[in-house]
């Protein structure tokens, strides 16, 4: 078996952990919520369950990867109670990783697309019916989607084949600083355009009439599931990165910074959507159409707007590859742990079964696009994204929750100690009743809540 890696530095551990968590929840997802929901009251709720519901699940998760230093797929088997089956865990993170990657690679796909799309200029005169029609033409298109699909494999797998200092997390620093530049360039370009101040209030300053006109359940429960979802954990996503880091460093103060950078890219993502949106009139509350079909109509009427729509895809693309890469990253880990298989060997293997496996959703828009798998209009990916999203999610952070809370798992004590050790914040004591009982059962409720907004009309 390979001897293990780990990271060159504490930095590169706060990254590729912030990287992992990113992803297009944050800059996709949360800003077309936030512009139905209301702005910046539904903000300052779904950062306080951010505190509440992720941070001490990710504290989690690091914890039982540090102590076991190995991925979810073995983590279990070390950690656990003589005779008990909480190994049986190992099951739904592997299966969360392979699932989230069939259409993940999808999505990656479709933004380096775009980038391409915008340096080619594309959209340039194009109505916005005729914009959309790009979009869905490239639905259409098996042979296209599954090029860029290919695509985005390739570049994940051959940044993980390098390894974990001179890959992974060499990488991963670039990107990320990159895109925080990025980022900041299109923020300051959308808050200095004519008429974006009436966005920047409606984002920054919170209005909690806007609450009433949804009603509180429903945009309560709406910033519970963002603030949950948006770290993908659960599958063990964040453990295997715990495996890599030393004890130097208590994990709840790397989880506060790697929540902390997770939270000011989705915050900057809106501080580009917003101000743009209202300055040009168009509806922040679009859905997931926001960023394919709205933001290049913007593009369209902004000055210079096909240089910014190409700088925008590629920090979308950067966020995309970010996670993409993280993912794989477990996903060779599982393979070297269960089967002591080289790296190299675990790429080869991988990206195979990677390509195979993605070609489901590539061709649930076109040439099996008669296939409903949850009624009338859905499609392929939307399944695999119900089973990651709705059950793996949050049954695995129950796993995780009981895991290190109950005495018939890992146990309260073994967990704070882990997590605890070394310099930094502690996790709270008095935390121990919330957590053992009151966070599962939320972490419960939002799994139930996800079946009967998904199924019950």
């Amino acid at each position: 078996m390979e001897k293990r890696e780990k990271f060159s530095s504490r930095l590169g551990f706060i990254l590729i952990s912030a990287g992992c968590a990113v992803g297009l929840g944050n800059v996709w997802r949360f800003p077309y919520i936030t512009g139905k929901y209301g702005g910046a009251a539904f903000v300052l709720i779904y950062l306080v369950f951010l505190v509440i519901l992720g941070l001490p699940i990710m504290v989690m998760e690091f914890s039982v990867g540090r102590a076991s230093q190995k991925s979810a797929a073995r983590s279990f088997h070390v950690l656990e109670p003589k005779g008990s089956k909480w190994h049986f865990m190992a099951i739904l993170a592997i299966a969360g990783n392979y699932l989230l990657m069939m259409f993940y690679t999808t999505v990656g796909g479709w933004m380096l697309a775009y980038v391409i799309k915008m340096i080619r200029g594309e959209f340039t005169g194009l109505t916005p019916d005729e914009v959309g029609g790009v979009f869905n033409g490239m639905l259409g298109q098996p042979g296209s989607m599954t090029f860029w699909m290919i695509v985005t494999v390739i570049i994940g797998f051959l940044v993980c084949s390098l390894g974990l200092q001179k890959g992974v997390e060499r990488v991963t620093k670039f990107m990320m600083a990159s895109l925080f530049v990025i980022l900041i360039i299109l923020c300051i370009r959308s808050v200095t355009l004519p008429g974006a101040a009436e966005g920047v209030r409606f984002y920054l300053i919170p209005d909690f009439h806007k609450i009433t006109e949804y009603g509180l359940f429903e945009v309560v429960f709406a910033a519970m599931g963002q603030a949950f979802f948006t770290l993908s954990l659960g599958i063990g996503a964040m453990a295997i990165f715990g495996s890599y880091i030393a004890k130097e460093h208590t994990l709840t103060g790397e989880s506060i910074r790697i929540c902390t950078l997770d939270t000011i890219v989705a915050l900057l993502a809106g501080l580009i959507i917003f101000p743009a949106c209202f300055a040009f009139q168009v509806n922040p509350g679009e859905g997931p159409g926001l960023v394919f079909v709205t933001l290049p109509n913007i593009f369209n009427q902004m000055a210079g707007g096909r240089i910014f729509g190409t700088l925008f895809f590629i920090f979308m693309s950067f966020a995309a590859l970010s996670t993409i890469i993280a993912v794989f990253e477990n996903i060779l880990s599982f393979s070297i742990d269960l089967f002591g298989w080289t790296r190299k060997k675990a790429v080869a293997v991988n990206f195979v079964a990677i390509l195979v496996l993605s070609l489901p959703c590539v061709f649930g828009f076109n040439i099996w696009s008669a296939i409903a798998p949850l009624g009338a209009g859905s499609t392929i990916q939307d399944l695999e994204d119900f089973i990651v999203s709705n059950n793996l999610l949050p049954l695995g952070s129950l796993g995780y929750l009981l895991f290190c809370t109950s005495r018939y798992g890992w146990g309260w004590k073994s967990f704070i100690k882990e997590a605890d050790s070394g310099k930094g914040v502690k996790f709270p004591q008095w935390s121990r009743i919330y957590v053992s009982f009151i966070l599962p059962a939320i972490v419960l409720f939002i799994f139930i809540m996800g079946y009967v907004q998904k199924f019950v009309k």
